[in-house]
């Protein structure tokens, strides 16, 4: 019997396996090329009050589970105190034998606090204890957590008609060496289907980007002034949550007379709110290919599904589900559409819905092509599959169809400071997989070209695929 979340065997059941990790992966740098983190907490340096507020708040995964073990609101999101809340999450964790939460939870607490023990609603005092008394000191502020990681660059989640301040602060900052850079991520100009808000919104962009905005051939222009603005930042990718990839195209004259109903926030036919955000899509990735930059999309999930909840708490707290209709036909057409219109930028492919693995890989082969090794890229396992299943499904899925060697690895999609042990987990699962194939004879156990694999999959991927000013490890 294995001990729990043992330092040198976790998620590595051989030889192969614990070489790999312990040799080429355990050291390497992070990038985390996608997350939610704020940059004004980065600037301000931020240092929090109590585990709760840096484990419990925003954290949409705990939260579920809270529900699900009959927690009362008031615990989760409602007006109870930190210390109860901890209490209520705790005796929650207790009873999450094999979900993954239960390992992030305890490699973090072995990570940034050194407890080697086991959370429960019984030890959750000595826990609570332990962690405030480390969060109260300097080493425990945000940045020195993000030092602490081995984290060389981040890229954050930002609307092009944000200021972008907090970037320009911490960029012109020489006490602080980890990049900090915008990744855009457009979806208020996308949702036309939002009437009011979609209109607001355009104002809003025209203000900020100093252009007037009355016309679709305006917001093409107003978007392009704000990413060339972001460019200087240094950013290099962006982002978009979509239900799924659409392909319903329209004319030019077509998609100026939905954007004039947009405007005015007048009632759209759901074809209509499809050729809008078809063209704009297929604009966007012109963009990209123009700057550089990769375009990540984001699909599969069905959102907000508790009406009542969503009214009371609003959007990423913790309703969401995977979608069963992630249409193969018209992601294909789109994809095919941008190749044809200008080219197609560095494209990561993530859904929601597990099943879809196999059916990404097939399609984005079609578009693979040089100088780019690993052009299109399936993207590391999602959100609900954020886990050891999900993580090994997702990479075998890869490694039948194309070239595990080329993949761009983890990221934290996080809104949390401590969740950068998810890169390690990862790393152990990558490991651990490529090493049962050594063991199984289904490749050489040559750790020369292993190690350099392990290597490139942890950090050199991600490096060179977003051209990101960073040497290689």
């Amino acid at each position: 019997m294995k001990n729990f979340m043992d330092d040198k065997d976790f998620l590595l059941s051989t030889a192969a396996g614990e070489k790999l990790f312990h040799d080429y992966a355990q050291d390497m740098p992070i990038v985390d090329y996608h997350c939610h983190i704020s940059p004004q907490e980065i600037w301000e340096n931020k240092s929090f009050k109590s585990i709760t507020e840096v484990w419990l708040g925003g954290d949409h995964y705990k939260w579920r589970l809270m529900r699900a073990n009959g927690v009362d609101e008031r615990y989760i999101t409602g007006d109870a105190d930190d210390r109860e809340k901890f209490q209520k999450w705790a005796e929650t964790l207790g009873r999450c034998v094999g979900n993954p939460v239960f390992e992030w939870s305890h490699l973090e607490l072995k990570r940034f606090f050194g407890y080697e023990g086991v959370l429960n609603g019984k030890t959750a005092q000595e826990v609570w204890d332990l962690a405030n008394a480390k969060l109260a000191t300097p080493e425990f502020s945000c940045r020195e957590l993000i030092r602490r990681s081995n984290v060389r660059m981040i890229c954050t989640t930002d609307d092009p008609a944000d200021s972008f301040e907090w970037h320009q602060k911490i960029a012109a900052d020489d006490t602080f060496d980890v990049k900090v850079v915008p990744a855009m991520r457009p979806d208020a100009a996308l949702r036309i289907e939002r009437g009011q808000e979609f209109a607001d919104y355009m104002k809003k962009l025209s203000g900020v980007a100093e252009l007037p905005v009355t016309n679709y051939a305006e917001l093409k222009a107003a978007i392009a002034k704000r990413y060339d603005f972001v460019a200087t930042l240094g950013c290099v990718a962006s982002d978009h949550a979509l239900d799924y990839v659409m392909y319903v195209p329209a004319t030019e004259a077509e998609v100026e007379v939905i954007f004039q109903k947009g405007l005015v926030a007048e009632p759209l036919t759901d074809h209509e709110v499809l050729q809008y955000k078809t063209a704009f899509m297929q604009f966007l990735a012109s963009e990209y290919v123009r700057l550089g930059w990769a375009m990540q999309l984001h699909f599969g999930c069905k959102r907000d599904n508790n009406k009542p909840m969503f009214a009371k708490l609003g959007p990423d707290t913790g309703y969401d589900c995977i979608s069963n209709y992630t249409p193969a036909d018209q992601l294909a057409d789109f994809l095919g559409s941008i190749q044809e219109k200008s080219g197609l930028p560095k494209t990561i492919l993530y859904s929601l819905n597990p099943s879809d693995n196999w059916m990404i890989d097939t399609v984005m082969a079609c578009f693979q092509e040089a100088p780019v090794a690993g052009k299109m890229q399936n993207g590391s396992a999602w959100w609900f599959n954020d886990n050891e299943t999900g993580m090994r499904d997702q990479m075998t899925a890869l490694a039948n169809e194309g070239v595990l060697g080329n993949f761009v690895g983890m990221l934290t999609d996080s809104r949390s400071f401590l969740s950068y042990p998810r890169h390690e987990y990862f790393r152990r699962v990558l490991c651990g997989l490529l090493g049962e194939w050594v063991e199984a004879g289904k490749y050489p156990a040559d750790f020369e070209l292993l190690g350099e694999i392990v290597k490139d999959i942890s950090y050199n991927n991600a490096v060179r695929y977003f051209n990101m000013p960073l040497e290689q490890a």
